[in-house]
């Protein structure tokens, strides 16, 4: 098991025969070829020499690029390593660079990320919103949300366009969705002269109140955005419908829920609110006729409506009748998705039936449906609470994605909870992976790994977990053996 640890691909997809097509299952094929190139090298030098040489010829475009930044996603010093040992004949799009800034800023090296925005303004690339807003949702989500406001007030002389209330929205959104709504609301107040405000804006902050369950402030705002002449949209109505549901207050949501039937205002969205929320609170009988409803009122239920219903079957009534409902969901022409999925995995999961549910992820893969991290993750942990370590090993070395810190968490905690000295160098060794690959782990769980390696009397390990520390420069307390 140890001896592959290292050697992990991430799909068992053959390598390609042909380069001379586009076909989606070619460049599919190729994407993998690309990775799995990728990931066994670990010198920048001899990855570059090696995808110019590779024969057949690689036909670089941006959407290859894309694709294999995508499939790299949770391996960011990988993706970093490709996007950077690409032939210098090839020019980057401006796709793969926001690839690469996002993965640069979730990896926290905004100097490498600013860089990177340097390059394509020399390039005469364009930094459009959808540049600004990784930069900011990273900043905020790193703790550091001053730093996007500021990069938003210096937005003409660092990005060389002027901020509109789309690029202040994408701030407020930011800001919102890591809780700091106050922070937001003052924003906004003090900067809606300069750059304008929408409906949107006001949405923005209504949803962030609502976030955080307090309903009576976006009630206000959204007051505020009718005196101030915008009118309603369907978010607006949607918002404070999901709002009340989200604070619990099931009473208040129906009750807006049938003013928003009787001024005839109610979209998929909020049907699907409605069900999702009242089957949290418990009412499966009320949420199975809502969705009933809106079939008979001609209102199409989405995959996001029949995901919302399958979650609560599985969670309140029975995993039985959520995967009637999945066949059902199928033979209505609406494709299942890997939410959809997920959601019937996790469930039987729940059940004990972990046979199930790692056959339902063979039938994901078989209808075109790619199973996401978060589906591995689920089944991984399942089979360590059983202690089924082989079997979490095996689907982890399976993984048809690259896998995430909850991944490394889940196998390197249980593993090291047994006990036994040859599962403790497993998880030594996935300890190493996680951190190469740009992942930070706890310092609890690093802390306790190398205790537990030194006291097994393996310091030859723990020495090369300390080496990898040092070199990825992720975990900056000095430990000495």
């Amino acid at each position: 098991m140890l001896s592959r640890l290292f050697n992990r691909r991430y799909s068992s997809s053959p390598p390609p025969t042909t380069t001379t097509t586009t076909h989606p299952h070619h460049q599919d094929s190729l994407t993998t070829t690309i990775a799995n190139l990728v990931t066994s090298h670990r010198d920048p030098n001899l990855l570059t020499q090696t995808l110019q040489t590779h024969q057949p010829p690689i036909p670089w475009s941006p959407s290859l690029v894309d694709s294999v930044l995508k499939r790299l996603w949770n391996d960011g010093s990988s993706a970093l390593r490709f996007f950077h040992s690409l032939p210098s004949s090839y020019s980057h799009s401006p796709s793969s660079f926001h690839h690469a800034l996002d993965i640069s800023a979730r990896l926290r090296d905004f100097p490498a990320a600013w860089s990177l925005l340097s390059r394509m303004r020399r390039l005469g690339l364009p930094l459009s919103d959808r540049t600004f807003s990784i930069l900011a949702e990273r900043y905020v989500s790193a703790g550091k949300p001053l730093r996007a406001v500021r990069a938003l007030l210096n937005m003409d002389r660092t990005f060389g366009r002027t901020p509109t209330v789309r690029s202040l929205n994408t701030l407020l959104d930011a800001l919102c969705k890591s809780g700091r709504v106050e922070m937001a609301h003052r924003v906004f107040r003090d900067l809606k002269r300069r750059f304008g405000a929408d409906a949107v804006s006001y949405n923005i902050i209504a949803n962030g109140w609502c976030s955080v369950k307090k309903t009576p402030r976006a009630v206000a705002v959204l007051k505020e955005m009718v005196e101030s002449g915008f009118e309603p949209t369907a978010s607006t109505y949607n918002v404070l419908l999901k709002g009340y549901f989200k604070a619990g207050q099931v009473r208040e949501g129906w009750e807006f829920f049938a003013e928003m039937r009787r001024r005839k205002v109610c979209d998929v969205v909020a049907y699907t609110t409605v069900i999702h929320g009242v089957g949290l609170a418990g009412d499966v009988a009320r949420a199975r006729r809502v969705f009933r409803d809106m079939v008979r009122e001609g209102c199409e239920p989405s995959v996001a409506t029949y995901n919302a219903m399958i979650q609560i079957l599985c969670r309140k009534d029975s995993v039985e009748n959520a995967f009637f409902l999945f066949d059902e969901m199928v033979s209505r022409g609406c494709s299942p998705n890997a939410t959809t999925y997920n959601a019937v995995i996790r469930g039987l999961c729940h059940c004990g039936e972990l046979d199930r549910a790692e056959g339902l992820v063979g039938r994901m893969v078989l209808e075109g449906c790619e199973p996401e991290t978060q589906t591995y993750n689920v089944l991984i942990r399942h089979f360590c609470v059983v202690g089924e370590f082989e079997r979490a090993m095996g689907l982890f070395e399976r993984m048809g994605c690259a896998p995430n810190v909850d991944t490394y968490n889940v196998l390197i905690n249980r593993l090291f909870g047994t006990g036994k000295s040859g599962n403790v160098v497993t998880a030594g060794r996935l300890l190493v992976e996680m951190v190469e690959r740009g992942h930070v782990p706890s310092r609890v769980t690093f802390r306790r790994v190398l205790d537990g390696l030194l006291m097994t009397g393996n310091q030859g390990l723990a020495k090369e977990i300390l080496s990898a520390q040092s070199v990825c420069g992720r975990l900056t307390r000095t430990i000495r053996l």
